[in-house]
């Protein structure tokens, strides 16, 4: 195991000054991580993490899910292939390098990759703080009436005790926030919502008997609502599922070679440098590659699904498995057992209309919402240049230079798509 070159905060005095603290421990703070160790840089860094271990979308490991990018950009290829961080090394430490080249595939399981994420988290055990949720980011210490540093406050989701650190340089990269629509939002223990980032934590206790006839429906028309369908039912044998797209379809995603070079480095500098409404453009432009969108593979068996069905039964309102296009669910409506029907809107015409079906469980597969900094960071919103948090080329919050000294600073990652592109928020982009 190497040596890593951030020194321990173990023991550290309280009133210390650290050179980074870098605010979730996900792929991003992982790679800032291995890339400190690499160029050996001799910093003081802190990682916090909510999670109590490292944890990478535990919620969605699910059987044989693959990964949709080439395991040649994990933590460290791009940048060093001669890293001790590489996939390749990984699977070189455990013994099953010669056998994964057997598969002949650039795209391993979504589990393996989660194990080699966790491999990496391992090396640096001793820089974390897990079950540290951060609550605010404030000017600490001024100097020439200038921010020379940052108080970081955080508190332990299980004990609840505050805690306060000090540092130069701070980076959020807490990743997304699961996003619900609002009419599908309920806090009750009861409910009968459950968001994709859950799925796997939930489902064995919600649908605990296999054998019981229940109805799921999955609301979304992505990857993750796409798995998520594929899963129950190979997963349950009496389950009857219907999944639900404001769509006419399900669409591929496009990670053709030429569309694929979006997510190389140098697309940033190009993207960062447009106005912003070719910015615009340009995100709607390459939304098939990674946004509501279902990998070419998944399709195809899916279709392969709907049509074994359809070989056995014409009608398909008596289909086990169903795809409902041109329906928005926006809202549902709980029974007395339980059990709720959702309100369907068609994207076609604007009729509004109950499902036939109660539900005994809704997954909403709706994407992640990526605004924790704002609250983090409301204590410095006087400090800003714009009053927006506006980010630099390197994702630096664009402060006054008149408020914050040039050897301080905070950064931004996995929330700068607008500014930075569809690459930003990917596991391609952490070089």
């Amino acid at each position: 195991m190497p040596t890593p070159a951030q020194e321990a905060p173990n023991g550290a005095d309280s009133n210390e000054v650290y050179d980074l603290v870098c605010v979730g421990f996900g792929p991003a703070s992982l790679a800032i991580a291995v890339a400190i160790h690499d160029k050996g840089v001799p910093a003081r860094v802190l990682y916090l993490e909510r999670q109590h271990e490292f944890k990478w979308h535990s919620g969605m490991l699910l059987p044989d899910a693959r990964m949709q990018i080439s395991f040649l950009k994990d933590l460290a290829t791009l940048r060093d292939p001669r890293s001790h961080f590489t996939f390749l090394n990984y699977l070189k430490s455990k013994n099953r390098l010669v056998a994964f080249t057997n598969l002949s595939t650039f795209l391993p399981l979504r589990d393996e990759y989660n194990d080699y994420l966790t491999w990496c988290a391992s090396h640096f055990d001793q820089y974390v703080r897990y079950s540290q949720e951060t609550l605010q980011i404030s000017p600490a210490k001024l100097k020439d009436r200038r921010v020379v540093a940052w108080d970081i406050l955080s508190k332990d989701v299980i004990t609840r005790e505050r805690t306060t650190v000090c540092a130069r340089h701070v980076v959020i990269a807490v990743g997304g926030r699961p996003k619900v629509p609002p009419a599908l939002s309920d806090p009750s223990p009861n409910s009968p919502v459950v968001h994709s980032s859950r799925y796997s934590h939930t489902i064995p206790n919600i649908l605990a008997d296999k054998l019981k006839a229940s109805h799921v429906a999955v609301v979304g028309g992505g990857q993750s609502a796409a798995e998520i369908f594929n899963d129950l039912q190979n997963r349950f044998d009496n389950i009857r599922v219907s999944l639900y797209t404001g769509d006419s379809a399900l669409r591929p995603s496009d990670d053709s070679p030429f569309v694929n070079e979006i997510f190389d480095p140098d697309r940033v500098d190009e993207f960062y440098d447009l106005p912003n409404e070719a910015q615009k453009d340009t995100l709607q432009r390459n939304k098939a590659t990674n946004y509501g969108v279902v990998r070419p593979e998944l399709l195809d068996h899916l279709y392969e699904l709907m049509y074994h069905q359809r070989l056995h039964e014409p009608n398909e309102s008596k289909w086990q498995y169903k795809i409902v296009p041109r329906r928005e669910v926006i809202g549902y409506d709980k029974q007395e057992d339980g059990r709720a029907r959702l309100k369907l809107r068609n994207t076609l015409n604007g009729d509004v209309m109950l499902s036939v079906t109660a539900f005994d469980l809704i997954v909403v597969a709706t994407g992640y919402l990526r605004n924790a900094h704002v609250v983090m960071l409301e204590s410095t919103r006087d400090l800003l240049e714009t009053g927006n948090y506006d980010i630099g080329r390197n994702y630096q919050v664009k402060y006054r230079k008149d408020a914050v000294a040039d050897n301080c600073g905070i950064w931004l990652q996995g929330c700068c798509q607008d500014s930075h592109g569809v690459s930003h928020a990917t596991l391609a982009h952490r070089l």
